[in-house]
């Protein structure tokens, strides 16, 4: 079994991933906006988990990231003002991956989610390391 460090490692790498899978599609000019608000919602959903773990909370299997910003607040107060914002990418989580529901974001809804992760990734680090 992993202890409490190994698992926040493994989740940030995990995350730090999603964030290099979304940033060179940014760059595209047809770029595949979905797949960038779909992995800017895991890395913040990852990061939070991580969070979570170094809080000694313990949370649920969920892509809730106002649920997970919630459990946060319970130690870190701070962590309220990105509530809202970051909640936008819940969104992102499933529904966008499958056909039933074709959306496709524009890209200045990509570039926003990106920029909340990149949000939620340094307050974090900022708190973890």
């Amino acid at each position: 079994m992993k202890t409490e460090k190994e698992l926040i490692k493994n989740w940030i790498k995990k995350a730090k991933k999603d964030l290099l899978s979304a940033e060179p599609e940014l760059s595209f000019p047809d770029a595949v906006t979905e797949s960038i608000c779909f992995h800017c919602q895991q890395a913040v959903e990852k990061f939070l988990k991580a969070y979570l773990i170094f809080l000694n909370i313990s949370f649920t299997k969920t892509h809730e990231i106002g649920e997970l910003i919630t459990k946060c607040e319970n130690v870190d107060k701070e962590i309220f003002t990105f509530k809202e914002e970051a909640d936008k990418l819940t969104d992102y989580a499933v529904g966008i991956r499958y056909p039933e529901e074709v959306f496709e974001p524009p890209m200045l809804e990509a570039e926003e989610a990106f920029k909340i992760a990149k949000k939620i990734r340094n307050y974090v680090l900022n708190k973890i390391i």
